[in-house]
């Protein structure tokens, strides 16, 4: 689902720091889904979430139909039926397979796809080892990076989907990969001051982006204060002890509507420890939350909830991004991705890539929201300042936390 297209840099693509890169990363994916079950892989537990084979295929997928088809001589796919069955929502690419129903597919079982992987990974080796001409070399060098950052947001994806998955069983095991909860630093909450004005946003060039970081342009700020940390379980719980859930005063209207259609009372994976306090499912199994550690799996309407009963908002990516630039802040990358109030939109100047890969992102800009930072899932070496995640408000099987503004 995070779905994103490109600005790569340039360069050609038979050296081997791509060649090397190309294997580290399609080798963490299989690190990831190691101690997993076929069982495990091939259930979808809820619509946003995805099977683990269909992550493991469609990553190769990606590599087969956007590189491979364009760039192995006598290209011949490694199955046909493939490229309906793992395309996600590539409508220039052609007919898709019902995202509802990935996780009906039993056929082709979880050692085919790890055979289609191999074929994938043996067949791009021999293009590396390949001379094109410069021009040819730097437009492979573009999607070989774009294909390495799209495989690990599914590597973020298959961490985040198992969990789910993983929680819907009677006794939902440990499984380390999940991320390991938050470090209790007992950070104290201050506000962090920052006097704005005319500020530029946006990639500025030198090394890889998506084309939604672009183009870099000026906005102007306010004056403003952000939390020098993410909100904890504790301030949460306080939330929730308050009347938080029951009190429509606190929730937009779509918010209200979805706690009334859903029951939710409580962040996701939250349950009742019977002694009024809350226990927590993560990488350890289900454990007592721990009150100074950071409050994940929030959505945007409980986020925004909760800034208005603490007396502050949420703030927007602009003003997320240059405070990201200074010293001050904690936890601003690989613990929570965290909401911010700005609408995922385009840019001033934007302008998608040409071809089926532009649909990466510019037709997801509608109806979501921006959140900055990384998580505990995030592949190491994949966050940057200027990254621009989106989600609906409505989602929470993500990572993702509080950082209050003023």
């Amino acid at each position: 689902m995070l779905r994103q297209t490109e600005r790569a840099p340039k360069g050609d693509a038979s050296q081997p720091v791509w060649r090397d890169k190309f294997a580290q990363v399609r080798a963490a994916s299989l690190r990831l889904v190691s101690a997993l079950s076929p069982e495990d892989c091939v259930v979808q537990s809820m619509p946003d979430a995805s099977p683990v084979k269909w992550h493991l295929a469609h990553t190769s997928w990606f590599f087969e139909t956007f590189i491979l088809e364009a760039f192995e001589p006598d290209f011949s796919p490694f199955d046909p039926s493939f490229r309906v069955l793992f395309n996600s929502y590539y409508n220039g690419i052609g007919d898709k397979y019902p995202r509802l129903q990935r996780g009906m597919v039993t056929r082709p079982g979880l050692d085919e796809v790890l055979a289609y992987r191999r074929d994938v990974d043996t067949r791009m080796a021999a293009l590396f080892a390949r001379e094109l001409p410069p021009a040819r070399g730097g437009e492979l060098a573009g999607l070989v990076a774009l294909g390495l950052q799209h495989e690990q947001q599914h590597q973020e994806l298959i961490v985040t989907d198992i969990k789910h998955l993983f929680s819907l069983n009677p006794a939902p095991p440990p499984y380390p990969s999940l991320g390991a909860p938050a470090k209790n630093d007992d950070l104290a909450q201050e506000w962090v001051e920052f006097s704005g004005g005319l500020v530029e946003i946006g990639h500025a060039g030198g090394g890889f982006c998506f084309d939604n970081e672009m183009p870099r342009h000026r906005q102007f700020l306010e004056p403003y204060a952000l939390s020098s940390r993410l909100v904890t379980n504790g301030e949460y719980a306080a939330f929730i002890d308050d009347g938080g859930y029951r009190n429509p005063a606190f929730w937009l209207s779509d918010g209200w509507a979805f706690l009334q259609a859903n029951a939710t009372l409580h962040p996701l994976y939250w349950a009742p420890d019977g002694s009024g306090g809350w226990c927590d499912y993560t990488a350890r199994g289900v454990i007592p939350i721990d009150p100074a550690a950071p409050c994940v799996h929030l959505s945007f309407y409980e986020a925004a909830a909760f800034a208005l009963w603490a007396g502050a908002r949420l703030p927007t990516e602009a003003e997320w991004e240059h405070a990201a630039l200074s010293d001050g802040l904690a936890q601003m990358f690989g613990t929570a991705w965290q909401w911010t109030s700005s609408s995922y939109a385009p840019y001033p100047g934007f302008a998608a890539a040409a071809g089926a890969v532009g649909e990466y992102n510019g037709k997801f800009m509608v109806n979501q929201y921006v959140l900055r930072g990384s998580s505990v899932a995030t592949p190491p070496g994949h966050a940057r300042i200027t990254y621009r995640n989106f989600f609906p408000a409505s989602a929470r099987w993500q990572f993702m936390g509080i950082r209050l503004a003023r």
